[in-house]
């Protein structure tokens, strides 16, 4: 993991769901972290999102992903939260261009099984701007888990999030998720709500006693290619 890519539906997705292992690998030498928010909904659902609220939690994202260590934070202008009605193919033709250009190697994506459609997609588009044909770069996909998203999964095998691969966090990674998801004013709930930081942590507990440490992200391992 040298530079890395990771692609959120939406704003705060990517903190939720590995908001400590892009401090862990932003904070490490000659380790590059990039963050690309996919949507905007003020194109997707104009009459519920204003432009001015976009513009406002875009300038949280930014502060948030600075505080984390993040290198550069992208936008496209994708409709949320109607993905499902836009030609997929442009969706990962962009994601395509943008990893030509970063040279990533590796991709961190939403988990297919997730509630909302606009996770999936990304997933499946992503699957396709990182199919290693040609002079790809990418070398590893991850999936993360996004509270609120990812447990409200359907009942089935298919949809299931079953990790396979952890990442340990030290207290001052799991104390920068935190804090980075404090920046997104609007979307932090009192617990036992799932987007609270008490729930954040609970579940950060949860993956890290798996592999017998205080804290921990989990993913899915999408694919991995050794040269």
């Amino acid at each position: 993991m040298d530079k890395i890519l990771v692609m959120a539906p939406h704003a705060d997705d990517e903190v939720l769901g590995c908001g400590g292992t892009i401090n862990k690998l932003a904070n490490q030498s000659k380790k590059e972290v990039y963050v690309l928010i996919v949507t905007n909904a003020h194109i997707g659902c104009p009459d519920r999102y204003s432009q001015e609220a976009i513009n406002r939690i875009r300038q949280q994202a930014r502060e948030a992903h600075k505080f984390l260590g993040v290198k550069q934070t992208l936008f496209f202008d994708f409709p949320a939260p109607r993905l499902d009605d836009f030609p997929s193919y442009k969706i990962a033709g962009d994601m395509n261009s943008l990893i030509q250009e970063l040279e990533v190697d590796t991709v961190f994506i939403p988990h297919r099984g997730d509630i909302h459609k606009d996770h999936r997609i990304v997933y499946e588009s992503a699957l396709v701007a990182c199919r290693p044909t040609g002079n790809c770069p990418v070398k590893e996909i991850y999936a993360y888990e996004t509270l609120s998203e990812t447990e409200w999964s359907s009942p089935f095998a298919d949809d299931a999030f079953h990790p396979n691969v952890f990442i340990s966090l030290s207290q001052q990674n799991m104390d920068a998720k935190i804090k980075a998801f404090t920046y997104f004013k609007s979307q932090v709930k009192q617990f036992p709500e799932s987007r609270s930081t008490e729930a954040l942590e609970a579940l950060a507990k949860l993956r890290g006693s798996t592999i017998t440490k205080p804290f921990a992200e989990a993913f899915m391992l999408v694919r991995k290619i050794y040269e």
